[in-house]
């Protein structure tokens, strides 16, 4: 299938009627620019969406990686259910910390209500450090009740796909199960080394309502400000 001929960003912008009261000259052709800047960066977003989509066969998944859930132990295939692409994202909420992260419980808060949106399409499941009984006091906590959260006991899912020396740090990765045969599809690579001058590691596009909103504002995501357990 062919793709569509795009016609070029600034005779999308140059369509564009939009006018706030009292706005000035320079504000309306600021904003136009802007606009087609906005234009090109959905289409890029879009563009690297095909090539995610794209990619080759990724690794088959041998180990028989055993969690523990909310009700007993769980293999890694039976975290799909029904479905045959499986999100799992890995927050940091190791033995070592007395609290979950911040940063990941505040990401993590924003899908309880999306998660049944999401499980139509997809399995989603939420890995962790910690035994298994301080996974679900947290999420008691926090008043979750959609999450599908599980202990990774043993530490081998996140040596293999986390973290190596199996250091306490995030990570998402998706999983497709196609003819029996597990697989990795994709996971985020984006860290401290692929990081820009001044900015703290992201990834792209930024999967964070809280990061996107703030990008909307003139104060921006700052760099002195991070979410916290409680206000």
């Amino acid at each position: 299938m062919s793709s569509p001929v795009l016609k070029p960003a600034a005779e999308l912008a140059s369509t564009n009627r939009t006018r706030h009261p009292n706005e000035s000259a320079d504000y309306r052709r600021a904003r136009q620019a802007l606009l087609v800047e906005e234009i090109e960066l959905r289409r890029q977003i879009e563009r690297v969406a095909e090539l995610r989509r794209a990619l080759p066969e990724g690794g088959e998944v041998t180990k028989a990686y055993v969690f523990e859930g909310e009700r007993g132990q769980a293999a890694f295939a039976e975290l799909f259910g029904d479905r045959q692409t499986l999100v799992v994202y890995s927050y940091m909420f190791g033995a070592q910390r007395e609290q979950p992260c911040p940063m990941c419980t505040s990401f993590m808060s924003t899908w309880e209500a999306k998660l049944p949106d999401i499980e139509q399409r997809v399995a989603f499941a939420f890995v962790a450090r910690s035994p298994i009984a301080r996974l679900i006091a947290a999420k008691k906590a926090r008043g979750w009740t959609r999450h599908k959260i599980y202990s990774d006991t043993a530490g081998d899912y996140t040596r293999d796909y986390v973290s190596a020396v199996d250091a306490d740090m995030p990570g998402y990765s998706v999983f497709t199960k196609r003819g029996g045969r597990i697989r990795h599809f994709w996971s985020g690579e984006m860290g401290m080394d692929t990081a820009d001058p001044g900015q703290d590691p992201r990834g792209a596009p930024d999967m964070d309502p809280l990061w996107t909103i703030l990008d909307t504002t003139p104060e921006g995501r700052g760099n002195d400000w991070y979410p916290k357990l409680g206000y």
